[in-house]
């Protein structure tokens, strides 16, 4: 069995790809926290206390386990929560640190980098993109601190396969949803009497990703090794607000972009890149989702 070390493996989402990935991997789960030594792991799981940003540990802890493959999941997610300095230093050197120890052991590389690396999520004034469907080679023009720091690490990725010859893939996640929590649910957008109903949604054109579609797109890509470094949407194949996506964006915007080809609620960001590379399809709507009872991974007892 390969061994895979997971980054933010306690974290919200971490703790999905953790338990997913522990079906086929063995798996170090790496937090800033120790559960404990009185705990008992779930099987093919470890864990160890690390901080990403202090690079001798980092290099310490990847040369010893010499992983077959490193998932690196740790980050600040929420920049609205934090300063924008600590954003931006924190993901880049995380990720320069991460990246870099795998590269060394010739370990594989998946990464969550994010939609905001196109500037959308947080921009001041809400803009149309290119093209309608937003595909992976979509100008990234971010200005604010976390979609920047997702496009230095990609930069980062790209200098780490130059440099050492691994496959690594950059994850653009949408906005992650839960079975039965979808938050996405709840913003005036559902309801949209009004076109300015749409404005909490429309800093990513109201797509969403389930938290379950991720964790199989992120073993898709480990599985694959694509050579080099390539960049994968994670989204939705639809919508939430259960109305046509282009509607929405001239109800909006007042204006659709010139290359749009969207079809009913489709989602604004294209996965066709993952299905012809990696040959995954998101499985998981709102429609089910929304109400499922699914119970959180748990890592230990």
């Amino acid at each position: 069995m390969e061994t895979v070390l997971v980054t933010g493996g306690l974290g919200r989402s971490g703790r999905w790809l953790v338990n997913h990935l522990a079906d086929s991997y063995n798996v170090v789960c790496v937090d800033v926290d120790h559960p404990g030594f009185e705990i008992d792991p779930r099987e093919h799981v470890d864990f160890r206390a690390l901080d990403l940003t202090d690079r001798g540990s980092v290099f310490d802890l990847v040369t010893d386990l010499d992983p077959d493959a490193v998932v690196h999941w740790g980050a600040i997610p929420a920049p609205e929560r934090h300063a924008g300095g600590d954003v931006f230093e924190n993901n880049t050197l995380s990720t320069y640190n991460t990246l870099v120890a795998a590269g060394r052991v010739d370990a594989r590389v998946v990464w969550a980098s994010s939609e905001s690396s196109y500037g959308f999520p947080f921009a001041r004034e809400k803009t149309l993109p290119d093209e309608l469907p937003i595909t992976e080679d979509h100008a990234q023009r971010p200005e604010d601190p976390y979609g920047t720091s997702k496009v230095v690490g990609e930069e980062i990725a790209k200098m780490v396969v130059r440099r050492h010859g691994v496959s690594i893939a950059s994850i653009r996640p949408s906005w992650i949803q839960y079975p039965g929590e979808y938050n996405c649910r709840t913003l005036p957008s559902v309801e949209w009497d009004d076109p300015s109903d749409l404005e909490a949604g429309a800093g990513n054109f109201w797509s969403y990703v389930d938290i379950r579609d991720v964790a199989t797109l992120v073993a898709a890509a480990l599985d694959a090794e694509v050579p080099g470094h390539e960049a994968f949407h994670a989204a939705a194949a639809e919508n939430y607000l259960d109305r046509p996506t282009t509607r929405a964006v001239e109800a909006f915007f007042d204006a659709v972009p010139e290359n749009c080809t969207l079809d009913g609620d489709a989602s604004a960001l294209s996965t066709a890149k993952a299905e012809r590379l990696l040959d995954w399809t998101p499985e998981h709507s709102w429609r089910e989702a929304v109400d499922e009872t699914v119970e959180e991974p748990t890592l230990y007892d």
